[in-house]
């Protein structure tokens, strides 16, 4: 996209992982970049990356003119506060946020009597097992879906400036639903962040001689179980019952599978496997989706 439409002036509320990686991308661009965030020393050390300056006292001490966008880059049971502060303070003529559950908040705000015209709910699905802003790249969503959900109150101006933002920020916008996203992250992200803490918790009393003969398959299988537990609790409490509905359809292709390998029957073993080898068999490869 051409730099005209890139926002020129953000304030990014939350310098973690992904505050950090949209700031340091929209700064590639010449973007002004504000920081602030709960834990000082985050903006600081965010700040100190080159993602931008670090505003002290948050959105209450913002005395400047409005900023083309503010970010909310909180977790999702934080998100309605934080755009009600921020939109109290007049910290920008357009927000959004980046929180991998959509319905609830965007629900939440509206009780709060949140300006929801100059709201676009966001997700970027892209991210890396650790979190904080030492971790953040600049390229971290590259190629990479993010999601947008507009409200019904959206304006076409909100819109346009999110779009823009997703765009510098080289991902490619996809327009879901809220409902829609929510039960689309269950069964992509959040019910297999479940599943992989599920086998990587047995390895917490399996004998120290065994864990040393582990090789990449159980790192492969387990890797997400990596993240912050404070962080997916907050997740998978905000979109509870569709996580749910799919933890429910693999507790009984795995009650099938123990019961056919107890009865030495292979008929339920081997479908699953089929099953799923078809379905790893539908994830796109991230090189090809890049290149189309």
């Amino acid at each position: 996209m051409g730099a005209d439409l890139v926002p020129r002036r953000l304030i990014v509320i939350g310098a973690g992982l992904i505050g950090t990686s949209i700031a340091l991308a929209v700064r590639d661009h010449g973007a002004d970049v504000l920081l602030t965030d709960r834990d000082p020393a985050a903006a600081r050390l965010a700040a100190g990356l080159g993602a931008g300056v670090v505003l002290p006292g948050g959105p209450a001490a913002y005395r400047g003119a409005p900023a083309d966008l503010a970010v909310l880059a909180v977790p999702p049971a934080a998100v309605p506060a934080a755009l009600r502060d921020a939109q109290k303070h007049q910290v920008a003529h357009v927000y959004t946020d980046v929180a991998s559950v959509k319905q609830a908040p965007i629900a939440e705000a509206a009780k709060l009597g949140c300006d929801l015209t100059a709201f676009v709910g966001g997700h970027p699905l892209g991210g890396r097992e650790w979190s904080g802003p030492l971790a953040a790249r600049a390229g971290l969503f590259r190629g990479r879906s993010w999601v947008l959900c507009p409200t019904g109150e959206s304006g076409a101006a909100a819109a346009a400036t999110v779009t823009a933002l997703v765009r510098a920020c080289g991902a490619r916008p996809v327009l879901m639903d809220p409902a829609e996203h929510d039960r689309a992250m269950a069964v992509i992200s959040h019910a297999p962040h479940v599943v992989a803490s599920a086998m990587a918790a047995r390895f917490v009393d399996t004998p120290e001689t065994i864990m040393r003969l582990t090789g990449q398959g159980a790192r492969d299988v387990t890797r997400i179980a990596a993240g912050d537990p404070r962080l997916w609790l907050g997740i998978m409490s905000a979109n509870a019952h569709p996580i749910a509905d799919v933890l429910d359809e693999v507790a009984r292709d795995l009650a099938r599978t123990a019961s056919a390998l107890r009865s030495e029957g292979n008929t339920a073993v081997t479908d699953l496997l089929v099953r799923g080898r078809v379905g790893h068999g539908r994830i796109p490869d991230p090189q090809k989706v890049e290149d189309s």
